[in-house]
């Protein structure tokens, strides 16, 4: 498979990315230049999950919002990684496709469903020649205006005794989806995540890429959606602490007290706030950089992986945060202007409490994996 060097992301591309970040976020409008030089760039391709923790973490350092959206792409595209490196090439061609400058989105959200990917609202019809006919809605649905193949999943009752979940893809041209309903939110407004109404939208067989039993499972295409989403999603929200940090820094340097005559970079709880924040930050990357080596490496944590996954995510997104309530808080008044990066940074960053696994079924994941129950 083909990875993208290290050069895809070009201090001159991230550069032009950040200064469209802010203008996004003000119109409530789609990263549409950022998606078309990405494209472009070769960003869309397959790449290793190290990499594209690497690289997801340094792109949500310029704009966080066009990360987090395109993210949705990767962890769509990794899944199939994860399936070919394993010897499954049943989604080589999601490979294919992304190779060819194809955008995937991850449309398995649903509103009230908190067994998440385990069960799902949305009625799977069999068509009767292997494909299916889904009809339901998917929330937070990002990259909506733009995706031409999207994710779906759904329950087939048609045998009551054994339901199934049926997952595959439907690409833009099939009839009877729609985006439906606002995208008014606090922070990672570019990202444009629409609900998507799906009206018996078709779903041929050769787009079907799995059928799996209700409830939790090993098969590797459900290991690989939450390899791939918990990691990345780690690696976003560390970027944005990254950038926070390198603000406050800059702030610091720059504000002068009135009572000593020397710049706040001198003051002791400041420099211990933000060396604070420092140690902190630097403890993600080996956490979050092992776990996606370990699943480029096929290496086996049994049944501690989903125990490490939603922990390196919820550290991450909880550091993150943190991070950013701390430049905040050095930078001093300014930085609650609505116009100020740190005041978006930090509605970025709240967006991050709502991504699975949250806090609660997180700690319910790890706690089952030593108590068990």
């Amino acid at each position: 498979m083909t990875a993208p060097s290290s050069s895809v992301l070009s201090p001159e591309l991230l550069e032009r990315i950040r200064s469209r970040a802010s203008g996004y976020d003000r119109d409530n409008a789609f990263f549409s230049e950022d998606l078309d030089e990405l494209r472009q760039a070769g960003y869309l391709r397959p790449q290793p999950l190290l990499d594209g923790v690497r690289n997801q973490r340094l792109l949500a350092r310029y704009a966080p919002a066009t990360a987090l959206g395109i993210n949705m792409h990767h962890v769509v595209v990794g899944v199939a990684r994860v399936l070919h490196d394993r010897g499954d090439h049943s989604l080589d061609w999601v490979l294919a496709d992304a190779e060819a400058g194809e955008l995937f989105a991850f449309g398995n959200s649903e509103a009230g469903n908190d067994l998440v990917m385990f069960d799902s609202r949305t009625k799977a019809e069999p068509t009767g020649d292997g494909g299916y006919r889904f009809t339901g809605t998917k929330i937070f649905t990002s990259l909506s205006p733009a995706w031409t193949r999207l994710g779906i999943f759904g329950r087939d009752d048609s045998d009551p005794e054994r339901p199934v979940l049926v997952h595959g893809f439907i690409t833009r041209d099939i009839p009877g989806h729609r985006a439906v309903g606002e995208w008014d939110v606090l922070g990672m407004r570019a990202t444009q995540s629409y609900a998507t109404s799906l009206d018996a939208v078709e779903m041929p067989a050769e787009r079907v890429g799995r059928i799996l039993p209700v409830g939790p499972t090993a098969d590797p295409y459900m290991f690989g959606i939450f390899a791939n989403f918990l990691l990345l999603i780690g690696a976003v929200y560390a970027g944005i602490g990254d950038r926070a940090l390198e603000l406050g820094v800059d702030a610091v340097k720059h504000r002068m007290s009135m009572r000593t005559g020397e710049s706040y970079s001198a003051d002791p709880d400041i420099r211990w706030q933000l060396a604070d924040a420092a140690i902190a930050l630097d403890s993600i990357a080996p956490q979050l950089e092992s776990l996606a080596r370990d699943v480029d490496e096929l290496s086996d944590h049994g049944d501690a992986w989903f125990r490490y996954l939603v922990g390196a995510k919820t550290r991450a997104v909880d550091i993150a945060r943190a991070a950013v309530e701390t430049a905040i808080r050095v930078s001093g008044g300014s930085s609650y202007s609505g116009g100020n990066e740190l005041s978006r940074l930090y509605r970025d960053a709240l967006a991050g409490l709502f991504h699975p696994s949250d806090p609660e079924s997180a700690h319910s994941t790890v706690a089952s994996q030593l108590l068990g129950g």
